[in-house]
């Protein structure tokens, strides 16, 4: 069984659990799991880690996005962004990934391109 999960505290407010439940559904990924673990402190991350080795990988959430950075063998975080949302484990070795400042890009370059030639002409004769 492969296995994914969540590190954070408090946990109660995510929906990742189910999230992920219904998209390995519905992608017919029968052989995933994924499950919340709750750290009450990220010096705990290295039990979590020993105690589940099968760990394919982790997302992150608050509070821990910057103060598990050193934890990352390997950073592919863009420069400037110091905080950590997704762990690939890849050979025992912690894979650190920002996919919010992707998602964030994505969802907001479709509102920066024109609608069409007349929106200034319209935006102009509302001005006066």
């Amino acid at each position: 069984m492969r296995q994914f999960g969540l590190i954070g505290q408090p946990l109660t407010h995510s929906f990742s659990a189910s999230f992920f439940a219904a998209k390995f559904e519905r992608e017919q990924l029968n052989d995933c799991q994924y499950q919340l673990f709750p750290l009450s402190n990220i010096e705990l991350l290295p039990a979590l880690l020993e105690k589940n080795p099968k760990l394919e990988g982790l997302n992150v959430t608050i509070p821990y996005k910057e103060a598990v950075l050193p934890y990352l063998a390997a950073s592919f975080i863009p420069e400037g962004l110091d905080a950590c949302n997704c762990i690939r484990i890849n050979k025992g070795q912690l894979e650190g990934f920002n996919t919010d400042c992707i998602g964030f890009e994505k969802s907001l370059l479709p509102l920066l391109q024109p609608r069409s030639k007349g929106w200034y002409r319209d935006w102009e004769t509302d001005r006066k």
